[in-house]
């Protein structure tokens, strides 16, 4: 199968473009043979046990691959059987609603993720009839399922010869052929899709031989102090033969974090607080959280008072923390006042632990609402 043209892999809360060939497609892959093989042959003696290796399934690689999307493996590690207890199937999840999923996700981080899951659920059991397909372009239909997505489910769970490319890949492949490129450069991800694609055609195993490529990214080939010596395909690599294999590929640009100031602020009645939930586009998109306003700068008293659509008084400063996220550094300005207001969701702490909350938001009800 040919994956050419111009595809996009959701990752996270972003869109990636994977730029086409065109006239500029690399020579010819002549190691991807003997690449192919040496993995395949090396990934069932040293593959990590994680859960979704076991008792593997469609659903069960969806999800994994859906969770493992800018999340680090430990923590999916951690979270990923008692998640499949709540959704062990497309029809348990497209009943339980997306809050109960978003809700369940809490701790992983990027919700988006959480939503576009469940949509895929709900497309699953409206056009397949609950039961994850097999074929890359309904693959391609469902939300939240890219390029890169599509051929690790269809090579995994379905045995398809379908490449894939993510960083660990990349970063492989950049230091097989010695690429002097940054890690995100169009033109060695393109590189990266035809080497995956040649090495999948020869594979005796789709699926495993992604696999390979992934956990010896993860594993041995690591951005620092790759383990050169316990590579299996350290004889093809070009860059093993260099002084510094560690410095291809060149490291991406770190992304500017955008200053963001979170202005909290905790309501009591009785045993209750009240909660809110976040517009539904923007950072941590329809989560719940205490009542805040968001700005580029620190507001001061009166502007905190009079900017919400209900009256504060008697506002005095708990704390001040900050967050650091992908793309923002949210500092948090926490408050606690009083109002007469009585609409609205006020939440004793049991009715809060039900709603899908930021991970910040929800350690700090911890340490100051339900003290």
């Amino acid at each position: 199968m040919v994956f050419l043209g111009h595809n996009v892999r959701m990752s996270g809360s972003q869109t990636q473009t994977e730029p086409e060939f065109g006239h500029s497609r690399p020579p010819r892959f002549r190691a991807a043979e003997s690449v192919a093989r040496a993995l395949e042959g090396w990934f069932p003696r040293h593959r990590r046990k994680l859960p979704w290796r076991e008792n593997r399934s469609p659903w069960r690689t969806l999800v994994s691959e859906l969770m493992l999307q800018q999340t680090q493996v430990s923590r999916v590690e951690e979270r990923f059987e008692s998640f499949l207890g709540l959704f062990p199937d497309a029809r348990a999840m497209t009943e339980a609603g997306e809050d109960a999923v978003v809700a369940a996700w809490e701790g992983l981080g990027y919700y988006r993720r959480a939503r576009l899951l469940h949509a895929a659920a709900v497309r699953i059991c409206e056009v397949h009839g609950g039961l994850v397909p097999d074929s890359i372009d309904a693959l391609l239909a469902l939300p939240g399922v890219g390029r890169y997505t599509a051929g690790s489910i269809a090579s995994i769970a379905f045995g398809l010869r379908a490449p894939i490319v993510d960083g660990n890949v990349i970063r492989v492949v950049a230091r097989l052929e010695a690429v002097d490129a940054t890690a995100d450069d169009p033109s060695l991800v393109a590189r990266c899709w035809d080497r995956s694609e040649a090495m999948v055609e020869v594979a005796t195993s789709p699926g495993v031989l992604n696999e390979a490529l992934m956990e010896l990214g993860a594993t041995v080939c690591t951005p620092a102090a790759p383990a050169c010596d316990r590579c299996p395909i350290r004889r093809e690599c070009a860059a093993f033969k260099t002084e510094d294999p560690s410095a291809i590929p060149r490291p991406k640009r770190r992304p500017v974090r955008q200053e963001v100031h979170l202005h909290t602020v905790v309501l009591r009645r009785g045993d209750r607080v009240l909660l809110r939930q976040r517009p539904p586009e923007g950072i941590w998109a329809g989560l719940w959280e205490l009542p805040s306003l968001e700005d580029v700068a620190r507001l001061d008293l009166p502007a905190i008072e009079s900017g919400f659509d209900f009256r504060i008084v008697d506002l005095r400063p708990l704390e001040t923390f900050k967050r650091l996220l992908t793309h923002r550094a949210v500092h948090f300005h926490v408050y606690e006042g009083s109002t007469r207001i009585r609409r609205g969701h006020w939440c004793d702490q049991s009715a809060a632990s039900g709603l899908a909350m930021a991970k910040p938001m929800r350690s700090l009800m911890d340490r100051r609402v339900w003290r």
